[in-house]
């Protein structure tokens, strides 16, 4: 089935077009889903509510641009809406402008590129999700997504400065995290010999 035939048909509502659609788009879209969320139980909810977004809107989808793309931005801005919904339970929202000093200096003897290389998907995957909600949904939608801090700012109801801080700091911590993660997989390689 052609893609102009699968949005077709769940513009008709055809339950074998939709079936194929959310087939189609599972995997990748649960990816974007559990880099915004805790866990994967709240991924499920998030893409769970993305989907039903696409099926319900897709009429709308004008064939501009790629229809994954359609997809992805809304499953997105649904994750991003799921986490401001829920910002009372758990989503702390620093409030402190990024200015000189402010973000603790990384550490230099650590490389991004280094570290990742000696990880899975999966094990990246953990580190981003143990970050609290705020500096993962930052550094999501600015290194991810591509959203400027302005339209974080916008879509999270937060400053540009705060965008700032918050990404400056998701990525230290991002950088700690991924650090320690190898160097407590070195020890246990190191007991167990």
């Amino acid at each position: 089935m052609t893609e102009h035939e699968l949005i077709a048909g769940c513009v008709r509502q055809d339950r074998a077009c939709q079936e194929a659609l959310y087939k189609r788009f599972y995997g990748k879209m649960m990816g974007v889903c559990m880099r915004y969320a805790k866990d994967r139980d709240e991924a499920k909810d998030m893409l769970q509510e993305g989907l039903i977004k696409v099926f319900t809107t897709i009429k709308h989808f004008a064939g501009k641009g790629s229809f994954e793309g359609w997809v992805r931005r809304i499953v997105v801005n649904t994750a991003v809406d799921h986490l401001r919904r829920n910002k009372h339970q758990y989503m702390i929202v620093s409030t402190v402008v990024a200015r000189e000093g402010d973000i603790p200096d990384q550490p230099e003897e650590v490389e991004e590129d280094n570290l990742l290389a000696q990880l899975s998907e999966a094990q990246i995957l953990e580190v981003v999700q143990q970050l609290s909600p705020a500096y993962r949904t930052v550094f999501n939608l600015y290194v991810i997504e591509n959203f400027s801090h302005k339209e974080i700012s916008e879509q999270l109801g937060i400053s540009e400065g705060t965008s700032k801080s918050n990404l400056a700091k998701a990525r230290f911590q991002l950088k700690k995290n991924l650090y320690n993660k190898i160097k407590t997989a070195d020890e246990k390689r190191t007991a167990t010999r």
